[in-house]
């Protein structure tokens, strides 16, 4: 009942927060990433999260891909990269009446997965972004998982890295869907850990993407089993 009450005043904290923080973009267009930054240490504070880091990030890195679970997820690693991270999201988010500005007004990138067009436009946006110093980061599981097993990973992700030759950083990001459901919105604080795994340098003609799916999926089941024990 508790975690319910926590979920519906996550709602509620959200709602606003999201509209000062669209305006606030919309007003300081230079200043977004400053904004986000600030915003997500407030969702951090406000949720009752403590992070526990197993390994570091690669600035040097092109691309961050990690496993999801919650819209949690977005709000850690935002927290914790210092670079200012381009998002790819669903073309469905972004035509949210007025929410989808979160992804508009920070130039994230918007792709819509029924357009046959929709890679080439993801090629050419993601390649704007990196020429602005500004890594990609997806979700190659394409949506959120039960947070019991990682899904399998969609392709995008590969084709990108291929075609750009990108350097990957993998991240393992656990706890989030207990911390936050937003499927059933229930909230309650706890630990996050987020394990950053060696990076990957994309290659055509190798099974690179195929064995950092294995390896992410193999960390995640070993760290899921320390926690039930």
């Amino acid at each position: 009942m508790l975690s319910r009450i926590r979920g519906l005043v996550v709602l509620i904290q959200f709602s606003i927060t999201v509209a000062i923080v669209v305006v606030a973009m919309y007003l300081f267009r230079n200043k977004t990433h400053e904004i986000i930054k600030v915003w997500m240490k407030i969702q951090i504070f406000l949720l009752g999260i403590k992070l526990e880091i197993e390994g570091s990030v690669d600035e040097s890195c092109d691309m961050v891909v990690m496993n999801h679970q919650s819209l949690l997820d977005i709000i850690i690693m935002e927290h914790i990269h210092a670079k200012n991270l381009a998002w790819v999201a669903k073309k469905e988010i972004t035509d949210l009446f007025f929410f989808g500005h979160i992804i508009k007004a920070p130039r994230m990138i918007s792709i819509d997965r029924d357009n046959k067009a929709g890679i080439i436009h993801l090629l050419k946006e993601a390649k704007d972004r990196l020429s602005k110093g500004r890594p990609i980061a997806m979700f190659p599981e394409g949506t959120r998982s039960n947070g019991e097993e990682m899904l399998d990973f969609k392709p995008g992700a590969q084709m990108i890295a291929n075609k750009l030759k990108l350097k990957i950083q993998p991240a393992i990001i656990l706890n989030t869907r207990n911390i936050l459901d937003s499927k059933s919105l229930k909230q309650k604080p706890g630990v996050v850990k987020v394990i950053f795994l060696e990076p990957v340098q994309a290659e055509k003609g190798t099974t690179w993407f195929e064995d950092l799916e294995q390896h992410m999926k193999e960390v995640f089941q070993e760290e899921s089993k320390k926690n039930v024990s």
